[in-house]
């Protein structure tokens, strides 16, 4: 490819010079009511013309305070000290209107949330000819026919019925499309990608990296990439920067750094990923002569002229783990609300323990743990931990008083958690020890059945892997059965014993685990595990090569 660059050279060579971005010495300190806090401390790091670099770490490693020190878009108790040179100029010394000519113009920047990036009550259209204008003086015709240009350039079809919906009207696929689009409107020489595909589904993320790659060598645009996801740093980096607690520890080549790590905190991350493996793991199935625990009949859920669950049937078994995977608007989630009892069913059944869940009343329903995916927003933040796992055990009546405080301090202890952690509030506590508190929340019960609906796809991977290991310890102590539900396969390959794969509301395939993730029937299954990456770039460019092929 034009734009690809040989692994393993400095960057100031490999763009022929100077490189394109250079920091030297950027450390970054935000005053609180506590205190200074230093986020960043000494980076440095460069970064050539049609280059791609990522930056990784876990939460809280300093990636995108860095990357947002860039485009002057820290808060004001941000104090940020040494040098940010792009193209010659120290972008840290620039005053606020000329920042403002770079942000869009010099710099392009892609967000994780494309949601949160485009304005809700506006069109499309509106906001990429503003991105456009902006920056060119160009009549609304013109800019709308640039506008065109810009949606065929990433790959949208009918652009012009893009350009007239509103963001809710598109996919999530299609919105980052449309933020890349905005990115990339005046050819800058830096794009800036902070966790461009955290929030999409495999298949969409495949796609995503193909056409970052493809603008990348089309434009010659250099690319930060910030990320926590090594499998897409396998297929889209050429160099890798590691950070943790706020400092560069190993910098180099893709491959080097995968390979041959230096950095025990790198080699940890590194194994940390949770990824297909070469062969077939192997999980047992559940036999059990006992009747099912969840008997889902037929289920359909209609929502004006959409299906978003037709005709599905499955069951769990006591103690079994099945995995339900699809992408977005597959209809999984649709499948968990009818099985809690939270989405009405259209036609069908759902049984749990010979009851009808539409008929069932409060004993039942106790008996069904949840855990969601977002555990900022399943907690309430006005509430402390301990109280929010109590408050299954107040509304149900079970304990009170002194014996409340101590199964709540008994939960604490069964998800890892200290219980002296009870007394704080969920913004108080790490992504993955307020997981563990829902975790702990959803069990307060002791459920017969727990669904867990991709609970650990907004962790860290080190993170996740500790969830996912206490989820299956749990399980195995507990005895619950338990339906989990995912786009990732190699989560359901690590926990599940049979597998459901969904598509566009139906069941197209299902089976044992390795069954389905090895020995696939289905097309779409085929192209769902091909999509998914691994954090082996030798690997990735031989699956990406087969994905393309599919």
């Amino acid at each position: 490819m034009s734009g690809a660059l040989p692994a393993g050279a400095p960057a100031a060579e490999l763009a022929g010079g100077a490189p394109l971005l250079e920091l030297t010495d950027v450390a970054v300190r935000f005053a609180t009511g506590g205190g200074a806090v230093d986020a960043v401390r000494s980076v440095n790091l460069q970064l050539a013309a049609g280059e791609v670099l990522a930056v990784v770490g876990e939460s809280g490693s300093g990636k995108s305070v860095t990357a947002m020190s860039l485009l002057g878009l820290l808060p004001r108790t941000a104090a940020v000290s040494g040098r940010a040179v792009l193209a010659g100029r120290d972008l840290y010394g620039l005053t606020a209107e000329e920042l403002r000519r770079v942000r869009g113009n010099e710099i392009g920047m892609i967000f994780q949330e494309p949601m949160s990036a485009l304005n809700p009550v506006l069109r499309i259209d509106d906001q990429l000819i503003e991105a456009i204008r902006v920056h060119r003086d160009l009549g609304r015709a013109q800019a709308r026919d640039r506008a065109t240009e810009l949606l065929r350039l990433v790959e949208l079809p009918d652009p012009a019925r893009v350009l007239r919906s509103y963001p809710h009207e598109l996919s999530g696929g299609q919105l980052q499309r449309v933020v890349i689009a905005m990115a990339v409107a005046n050819e800058p020489k830096l794009l800036i990608a902070d966790e461009p595909t955290t929030a999409l589904d495999v298949t969409v993320q495949a796609e995503i990296l193909e056409l970052l790659r493809d603008l990348r060598s089309r434009l010659d645009t250099a690319i930060l990439l910030i990320t926590h996801d090594m499998g897409v740093v396998a297929d889209l980096a050429d160099r890798v920067v590691v950070m943790h607690d706020g400092e560069v520890i190993e910098q180099g080549d893709v491959h080097t750094i995968f390979n041959a790590p230096s950095q025990e905190y790198t080699r940890d991350l590194l194994g940390s990923v949770i990824a297909l493996s070469a062969q077939p793991m192997e999980i047992d199935t559940v036999e059990s002569a006992a009747e099912p625990v969840l008997r889902v009949r037929d289920l359909s859920v209609v929502y004006g002229k959409v299906r978003a669950a037709d005709g599905v049937s499955f069951d769990i078994a006591p103690g079994e783990i099945l995995g339900l995977v699809g992408e977005s608007g597959s209809g999984k989630s649709t499948v968990a609300g009818a099985v809690t009892g939270l989405v009405k069913p259209t036609a069908g059944a759902v049984h749990f323990d010979g009851s009808d869940m539409n008929r069932a009343d409060k004993a039942l329903r106790r008996r069904i743990g949840v855990v969601f995916q977002d555990p900022a927003s399943a907690l309430n933040p006005r509430a402390t931990i301990g109280d929010s796992i109590a408050e299954p055990l107040r509304l149900h009546r079970v304990l009170s008083g002194s014996a409340l405080e101590d199964r709540v301090a008994d939960l604490l202890r069964s998800v890892q958690l200290d219980p002296a952690l009870g007394r704080r509030y969920p913004h108080e506590l790490s992504g993955g020890q307020r997981q563990r508190a829902c975790i702990a929340r959803a069990l307060a019960l002791d459920p017969d059945l727990l669904v867990a609906d991709e609970p650990t796809s907004a962790l860290d991977v080190s993170v996740q892997a500790r969830v996912l290991e206490l989820i299956l310890r749990l399980q195995d102590e507990l005895g619950f059965a338990c339906l989990f539900i995912s786009h990732d396969l190699a989560v359901i390959e690590r926990l599940a014993n049979r597998v459901v794969v969904m598509h566009h509301g139906r069941i197209v395939e299902t089976g044992p685990t390795a069954s389905v993730l090895y020995a696939p029937q289905d097309a779409y299954t085929r192209r769902l595990i091909a999509a998914a990456p691994v954090a082996d770039p030798v690997v990735q460019a031989a699956r990406r090569q087969a994905w393309r092929a599919l």
